[in-house]
């Protein structure tokens, strides 16, 4: 293969015209003919063992040409594309062949490719950071959340229902007189305040006790999504069976050593108090660099081609497709039962497959002008860590990953610890009022 030249013919789109020499063309054609002569029949010689000459001289001398080039081609503009030091993007390929036979195929194709970017002023970038202290009253409202969870529900008697309580009740709802549908339940356990029902509905069972019935009035509200309820004022008959109310264990070592590692209280909490700070920590990461994305978006400057975000969505939506197949559940079922369309999927995944894109786009460019490169060690680190995660021989994650691809990854990893290591942290003003 033979980069013959490189044009630049618009904007992110280059033509390069490559030659295939006649030795490796004839090699492929030859590879075309052995897979479809067991499909051809020549008068004259059995089904599948015509010669490639009779062929050819039956169909033409380049029966076999198209075929090979799609062979050969993506190949050839992969060495195409490295040789003339271009990026290439996954688009639309415009593809003319000038000449092909015995002597080799020469062709023209325009591909797409990244865009050119600048990027000034990202030392120093500014950051509002975000507190990180735990208090005593985070571990406390951590503790609650554990009781919570580990509680059990007991039966309230000789009061009337207040907010918090589990009231068991059956309704039926009435609009203008009559039952409508999906309105009607019996022995339905629902959490006074929870705001699980339409607003008003759970207020006007509190204060009532156990045992009694009565009739509560409320109005849907005007978005609901049952149409003919939408803003409707109807009533509802209820009884209330039964009142309960959660039971929180006590915090003490005998609940700590069946729930924990750990033998006291003073332990307990201080672990997660540990854990807390650490979740702290991870959020004001995440924060610092979310900030510092949208400020390297707003220096950077490059006439994206649009083929890029598309893609990036392709790649969020198969992400998305291979976490539900982990679940069971594959893309066409979820679709089905949630009524998303591809269209509404790829609109939800568009802004944020914009900003990945031009992120990676501006690091990239930085790794570049600060001489920031992946060494060996580096990537073959990477390769062993991604075969330990994934459980999977490492000779699995390098036929996955090109190495040229891992590299890109830690090249944009490495300017990325570059900017955050030179960013500025600011406190918040807080305005007053004079």
């Amino acid at each position: 293969m033979t980069l013959v030249s490189s044009n630049k013919v618009d904007t992110n789109r280059y033509e390069l015209v490559i030659d295939v020499d006649g030795e490796t063309f004839m090699k492929a054609v030859n590879a075309v003919y052995r897979k479809q002569v067991k499909n051809i029949t020549i008068p004259g010689f059995r089904k599948g063992k015509a010669p490639r000459s009779v062929i050819e001289r039956e169909y033409g001398e380049g029966v076999f040409y198209e075929d090979a080039l799609k062979d050969l081609y993506p190949v050839a503009v992969a060495q195409a594309v490295e040789e003339a030091n271009l990026e290439m993007v996954k688009d639309k390929v415009d593809l003319d062949v000038e000449k092909a036979g015995k002597d080799g195929v020469t062709f023209k194709v325009v591909i797409t490719v990244e865009p050119e970017v600048t990027i000034e002023n990202y030392k120093g970038i500014t950051y509002t950071p975000t507190s990180t202290e735990v208090t005593d009253e985070d571990v406390e409202a951590e503790v609650k959340k554990v009781l919570e969870r580990n509680s059990r529900q007991v039966t309230v008697e000789g009061r009337a229902a207040q907010s918090g309580d589990i009231a068991v009740i059956d309704f039926k709802g009435l609009l203008d007189g009559e039952a409508f549908e999906g309105g009607t339940a019996e022995n339905y356990s629902l959490a006074l305040g929870s705001g699980s029902f339409i607003p008003g509905f759970e207020d006007q069972v509190i204060g009532h006790n156990a045992g009694e019935e009565f009739t509560i009035d409320v109005t849907f509200p005007e978005d609901y999504q049952a149409e003919e309820l939408k803003g409707k004022a109807v009533q509802f008959e209820i009884k209330l069976h039964e009142l309960k109310e959660k039971e929180l264990p006590v915090l003490d070592e005998e609940f700590v050593k069946d729930h924990s590692e750990f033998d006291s209280v003073e332990a307990y909490k201080a672990d997660i108090k540990a854990k807390l700070e650490q979740d702290r920590k991870d959020e004001a990461e995440s924060d610092q660099e979310r900030q510092i994305a949208d400020r390297l978006r707003e220096l950077m400057q490059a006439e994206v081609p649009e083929a890029m975000y598309e893609n990036q969505v392709d790649n969020l939506i198969d992400e998305f497709a291979m976490n539900l197949r982990v679940q069971g559940i594959d893309m066409k079922t979820y679709m089905h039962y949630t009524g998303i369309t591809e269209e509404s999927m790829r609109e939800t995944y568009h802004d944020r497959a914009v900003s990945q894109v031009e992120v990676r786009l501006a690091l990239k460019k930085i790794a570049a002008l600060e001489g920031l490169e992946a060494s060996d060690d580096d990537v073959e680190n990477k390769y062993n860590e991604l075969a330990e995660t994934y459980k999977v021989p490492v000779e699995r994650v390098k036929a996955a990953f090109s190495r040229k691809e891992l590299a890109g990854d830690l090249n944009v990893d490495k300017a990325l610890a570059f900017v955050k290591e030179a960013s500025v942290a600011v406190e918040k003003v807080t305005e007053t009022a004079e």
